[in-house]
C-alpha cells in the first residue's frame, strides 16, 4: 500500500502551489528546472530563482506577438532577462495592462538553441491555474534534492505530458431536486474531474427520454452575466432563454461548465475586459494577454452527456465548434436550435467579433 499521490494529485497540488507563488519543480531528461509565474513571484523568491541557475520568462506565442519578440519555439517564446532586470520589469513584460502607457518594453531577445519542453509545460500548468501564462523558468542541477530540501513539490514532464493527452475522469458526485422558475421538477447533478479542476453542473429538467435526441445546452459560466446581469455579454439572456425553453417543452439538459471567460478564468477575463476598454475587441484582448481565442474544452460537455445516457441532442447554440465537437466525440446532434437573445447597446461589438472571429451564427 502507498499513501503517494499520483500524476493528477501531483499536478492538483502544483496548480495550487503555483497560485499562492510557491515554485515547482519539473524534472526532465534534458535537465531540471524550477518554474513560477510572473503574476504570482514574489522579490525574495524572484531573486531566489535568479541566484539558482540561468531564469528565463517563457510567453506565449501570442504574447510575443503584441511584444514584437521572436517566439522561435512555435507556441512559445523563451525571452532572457536583462542583468538588471526587475520583478517589475518581467511583470510588465507578462501583464499588458499598460502596454498603450508604456510601449517600450524591449528590445526582447529570445532563445533560439536548447529544449522547450519544461517551458511548454510551465506555461500548460499557469494557464490551468488560471494565471496569466508567462513564467519564470530557471535551470537547476538537481531538482530532486533542492525540492527536498525546500519541500517542493516535484513533476516529471514525461508524466505530465501523458496526463494532459488523457481524457479527464469525470465522476459524479451527487444529485437532488431544485424545483427553479423555469420547471418545477429539476434535478442537478454535480460532476467532479479526477484531476483536482473545476466541478461542472447538469441541470436536467424533467426526465429526458434517453433514446431520444434531448434539447441541450452547453453554458459555459458566466460570473458576470449569470450572476450580475452584465449588459457586456448575451451570456445570462442565453442561460435564461435555454431554461424556459426547456421548461417549455417539459424537458432538456443544460451543461453548466466552469469555464469562466472562454476558458481564462474570471480575474483574466476582467484584464481581458480592460484592454477591451482601451480599444481591443475581444480576441485582440486575449490574444494581448497570451491566450488563443477561446481556451475552453467543450470535449467535458460530450464526455458527461454519454455518461448521463444520451447519445443524440437537439442542440441550443450558435457555435459550430459545440456542434463539431459533439460530432466528433460520438453524440450526434439532429438539430442546431438557434438561441439568439440579449442585444443591446453594450454588447453589439461583441456580439459583431463573435460572428466575425468565431462564426457564430447570429
Amino acid at each position: 500500500m502507498t499513501f503517494a499521490p499520483d500524476i493528477n494529485e501531483l499536478l492538483a497540488r502544483a496548480r495550487a502551489d503555483l497560485r499562492i507563488g510557491v515554485p515547482v519543480c519539473l524534472r526532465a531528461r534534458a535537465g531540471d528546472a524550477l518554474i513560477l509565474p510572473a503574476e504570482t513571484a514574489d522579490e525574495t523568491r524572484f531573486a531566489g530563482l535568479r541566484a539558482a541557475g540561468e531564469t528565463v520568462l517563457a510567453i506565449t506565442a501570442r504574447r510575443a506577438e503584441t511584444l514584437k519578440a521572436r517566439a522561435y519555439d512555435g507556441d512559445l517564446a523563451r525571452i532572457t532577462l536583462p542583468k538588471e532586470a526587475s520583478l517589475a520589469w518581467v511583470r510588465a513584460v507578462a501583464d499588458p495592462k499598460d502596454d498603450l502607457s508604456a510601449p517600450m518594453k524591449g528590445p526582447l531577445d529570445s532563445l533560439r538553441q536548447g529544449e522547450a519542453t519544461l517551458h511548454r509545460l510551465a506555461i500548460w500548468l499557469t494557464k490551468s491555474a488560471r494565471l496569466l501564462p508567462a513564467v519564470l523558468v530557471t535551470k537547476v542541477n538537481d531538482a530532486k534534492a533542492l525540492a527536498e530540501r525546500e519541500q517542493l513539490t516535484v513533476l516529471n514532464a514525461e508524466g505530465v505530458a501523458n496526463a494532459l493527452e488523457a481524457q479527464t475522469q469525470l465522476n459524479e458526485v451527487v444529485q437532488g431536486r431544485v424545483p427553479i422558475e423555469a420547471a418545477e421538477n429539476t434535478r442537478l447533478h454535480v460532476f467532479r474531474p479526477d484531476d483536482g479542476s473545476d466541478e461542472h453542473y447538469v441541470i436536467e429538467i424533467g426526465r429526458p427520454d434517453r433514446s431520444k435526441p434531448v434539447l441541450t445546452r452547453l453554458h459555459s459560466a458566466c460570473f458576470t452575466g449569470d450572476l450580475m446581469g452584465s449588459l457586456k455579454c448575451d451570456c445570462g439572456p442565453q442561460l435564461r432563454a435555454a431554461l424556459a425553453q426547456m421548461g417549455a417543452e417539459g424537458s432538456g439538459i443544460l451543461l453548466y461548465l466552469n469555464q469562466e471567460g472562454r476558458g481564462i478564468g474570471l480575474a483574466n477575463k476582467m484584464r481581458a475586459y480592460s484592454l477591451q476598454d482601451q480599444g481591443f475587441d475581444t480576441v485582440e484582448a486575449n490574444h494581448r494577454l497570451g491566450f488563443e481565442d477561446d481556451e475552453r474544452d467543450f470535449t467535458i460537455g460530450s464526455a458527461i452527456m454519454k455518461s448521463l445516457g444520451f447519445s443524440s441532442v437537439r442542440l441550443l447554440t450558435n457555435n459550430p465548434a459545440k456542434i463539431d465537437m459533439m460530432e466528433r466525440t460520438g453524440v450526434k446532434v439532429v438539430e442546431r436550435v438557434p438561441l439568439v437573445v440579449g442585444e443591446n447597446a453594450h454588447n453589439t461589438k461583441y456580439l459583431a467579433v463573435k460572428a466575425a472571429k468565431s462564426g457564430h451564427m447570429l
